[in-house]
């Protein structure tokens, strides 16, 4: 199927009471998308990569009792997981759409790739000031480049190379109600060039 965008239907997925419904919304409603997205962008940004990617669907396996806030894909140069490597994410929460490179806790060198960054802040200056940064995947949260400040993205990025648990996502987010930006190749060419803005970045975390 070709990507046709994003809806309110698809945001309202995270308004279904209990699990069972909500992931069966999931699969239905939102992973088909996830397969078609792929399916615009997965091969040029593995040869602007440099390197093969793989998709991955957030499966929420563990999950048992409680439902998920919100549900991504991502692109990994790794064919069995990208939890433990830099990769890049789409997603949803009920009320935007996140584009991210993502560096989550589970990355066994995120002292190495945070200390790079602070090594190589002059990458960031060269980002459009409205680039938003979060802290943590599992929260909505998330500050501009521009609010943010020099000194603050050091002291995030300090924080992110000394605490376990912070992580360091970097790309846009899309409200729910901008209809405009949601549609189907208006999406995908704001997708392709926000990771392409990226792509210095995560050659430098996967050094």
């Amino acid at each position: 199927m070709a990507f046709s965008g994003f809806t309110q239907h698809d945001f309202d997925t995270f308004h279904i009471e209990g699990l069972e419904g909500r992931m069966e919304a999931i699969r239905e409603r939102i992973q088909p998308k996830f397969k078609a997205i792929s399916d615009e962008l997965l091969q040029e940004l593995s040869v602007q990569a440099g390197e093969e990617l793989f998709l991955h669907i957030a499966q929420h396996a563990r999950r048992t009792v409680n439902a998920p806030v919100d549900t991504w894909m991502a692109f990994a140069g790794n064919k069995r997981g990208y939890k433990q490597h830099p990769h890049f994410q789409i997603g949803l929460f009920d009320d935007h759409v996140f584009i991210w490179l993502a560096l989550i806790y589970e990355l066994p060198n995120k002292p190495n790739i945070a200390s790079a960054f602070l090594r190589q802040l002059s990458e960031f200056t060269t980002l459009p000031p409205e680039m938003v940064l979060s802290f943590d995947h599992m929260k909505k949260e998330h500050v501009t480049l521009q609010e943010l400040g020099e000194q603050g993205l050091i002291q995030a990025l300090e924080r992110f190379r000394d605490v376990k648990k912070v992580e360091f996502l970097i790309g846009r987010t899309i409200a729910a109600n901008d209809a405009e930006l949601l549609q189907g190749d208006r999406f995908l060419e704001l997708a392709k060039h926000t990771f392409q803005q990226l792509l210095p970045l995560y050659r430098i975390a996967k050094l």
